[in-house]
């Protein structure tokens, strides 16, 4: 019986844990298509950017914050420039749009 009930209790707390940890990873994603406005790069060492883009479906202004380094490079580079229409995904984190997917729609 004690292992019955400790089996029990056992999968009750791993139902729990999985759970609370798969609402937290889903939390708040937003993902769009748009046309870069404008890009705002903070000096030649950034290791941050700002880019303005226009969404497509309701052409609403949007400003991500970018901090990955492959994303970075292309807009140093200037193979992402203004007019491009770019496939986001970002999450708000302390009021900012965090990019976690930055790329051109027909590749890049």
């Amino acid at each position: 019986m004690k292992k019955a009930l400790s089996l029990v209790a056992v999968l009750a707390i791993v139902a729990v844990s999985l759970f609370g940890f798969s609402r937290t990873a889903q939390a708040d994603e937003i993902k769009f298509v748009g046309v870069i406005t404008k890009i705002e790069l903070a000096g030649k060492d950034a290791k941050t950017a700002t880019v303005t883009m226009k969404d497509n479906a309701d052409a609403k202004l949007i400003a991500i914050t970018i901090n990955d380094d492959l994303t970075l490079d292309k807009l140093k580079d200037h193979r992402i420039v203004e007019g491009d229409e770019i496939r986001c995904k970002y999450e708000v984190v302390d009021g900012k749009n965090v990019s976690k997917l930055f790329r051109k729609t027909a590749g890049c």
